[in-house]
């Protein structure tokens, strides 16, 4: 697969979603609890087989920083620490056009689970 390579990637902070626009001016905003959800990293989808992580309590990540991967991807930097995954054009262009069925999944798994996309505690922000 090759995808197309975004020609503008800008974070909206106060609704917490990131927006990728293409040549063309094809704009596609992503939730950064989708992108934390489905992170490509290790940690998240594990070593192969069943060993995905099911991520909970995410609802109200943020992004600290985004920085270019070379000309292959995007690193992201949650505001929960998770930085380890790195976001291909291609990769993100499959959680685009596989957002619904992605999302429907995610949130049947969360209820199998009787988890939340609500975080346990009280949440601490760093100023």
């Amino acid at each position: 697969m090759t995808a197309p390579i975004p020609t503008r990637v800008h974070y909206h902070k106060k609704d917490r979603q990131l927006e990728l626009t293409y040549e063309g001016g094809e704009s596609h905003r992503l939730s950064v609890e989708y992108l934390r959800v489905f992170s490509p990293s290790a940690e998240v989808r594990g070593h192969g087989g069943d060993t995905a992580t099911l991520q909970v309590g995410k609802k109200h990540v943020g992004l600290k920083n985004i920085t270019q991967a070379g000309r292959y991807a995007l690193k992201l930097h949650f505001d929960d620490g998770h930085d380890s995954g790195l976001y291909s054009w291609d990769y993100l262009h499959a959680l685009i056009r596989d957002r619904e069925a992605n999302w429907a999944d995610y949130l049947r798994r969360l209820e199998e689970a009787g988890a939340s996309r609500e975080p346990l505690g009280i949440e601490i922000k760093q100023l």
